[in-house]
């Protein structure tokens, strides 16, 4: 199993890249449904933390960065640096959330 090293920071410490492969991306929209958004707009009224949400933006979050790292193993690389991660609600009510992740694809020394 290969093991994909994906940081924010611009390189890795203590290791030099000796090609950049290109940039690679991953995007996750995921819809919430009509039960999940009753219980968080009662959460809205009482306080307290959305769990169902923080649940759908990590599951967004994550699916975003497999498919970066996944595009990224597919060039080869041995590293993913300097990735950005990115949130946006979408749709006419802004019931999907969309997650993006994009960094540089790298060999290492």
């Amino acid at each position: 199993m290969t093991v994909l090293i994906v940081t924010t920071t611009p390189t890795v410490e203590g290791r030099a890249a000796t090609a950049h492969l290109g940039i690679v991306a991953g995007e996750a929209i995921m819809g919430a449904n009509i039960f999940r958004d009753f219980l968080a707009n009662i959460r809205d009224i009482v306080g307290g933390r959305s769990g169902a949400y923080e649940e759908v933006m990590q599951g967004a979050r994550e699916e975003a960065l497999r498919e970066m790292s996944d595009q990224a193993l597919a060039l080869g690389a041995d590293a993913v640096v300097g990735v950005q991660i990115s949130y946006a609600a979408l749709g006419s009510s802004d019931s999907m959330l969309m997650v993006g992740a994009v960094g540089t694809a790298v060999k290492l020394g």
